[in-house]
């Protein structure tokens, strides 16, 4: 959905940071393409021929944030590191990811607005849980199929070990019943779930 035609462009990274505090602070349905050129300045012109339009722009805001976590992790697959090892690099990338107070606000706005904006629910789901799962299950299968672990289905096994790694952290940053955690933390929550998840599938 995506329109830009230079991810190199100087005002792209203003564009960007400009929509997403306002889509934080007002909300998606109340920040309009005018609210955005008003407080960054230039023109639309420069906004549609980089991102197309507002769902477009908000598309590259969740695209620029799993970036970090899902482009590293992905090219790993399949990779030289043991399963394990890549198990719990891979769960500690998604909580460092689901903790940042960036993808706490993304999400916030994506459960107020998907109601009314469902594409906004879709775009967040494709560009970052969803490149995570797949990832996994292909990291799963491989797993299963050279006889490591025990797993009749991988699909289902990579939303457990997804939902274990996260727990109920996620939860609480959202609700802001909790600060973020330190790096040691989530070092900690990683390995606890990758070693209790192994235990069940492991040959």
């Amino acid at each position: 959905m995506t329109h830009s035609t230079s991810d190199n462009d100087p005002r792209r990274e203003a564009i960007l940071k400009a929509a997403a505090d306002l889509f934080f602070e007002r909300g998606y349905a109340e920040t309009s393409i005018d609210a955005i050129i008003e407080r960054v300045g230039g023109s639309k012109r420069t906004l549609y021929r980089l991102f197309g339009n507002k769902p477009g722009l908000f598309e590259a805001i969740i695209r620029e944030n799993g970036k970090s976590l899902f482009a590293e992790t992905t090219d790993a697959a399949p990779g030289p590191l043991p399963f394990e090892t890549a198990l719990e690099q891979f769960a500690t990338r998604l909580l460092e990811l689901t903790v940042q107070p960036r993808t706490v606000a993304i999400y916030r706005v994506v459960v107020s607005e998907a109601p009314r904006f469902p594409d906004l629910g879709r775009i967040f789901f494709e560009h970052g849980p969803l490149r995570g799962k797949e990832w996994l299950i292909q990291t799963l299968a491989r797993a299963a199929s050279e006889g490591i672990v025990t797993l009749p289905d991988p699909e289902a096994a990579a939303g457990m070990f997804m939902g274990m790694v996260r727990n109920d952290l996620q939860q609480q940053m959202i609700l802001g019943l909790r600060q973020t955690p330190s790096s040691a933390e989530i070092r900690q929550i990683a390995r606890a779930a990758t070693t209790v998840f192994l235990d069940g599938i492991r040959n």
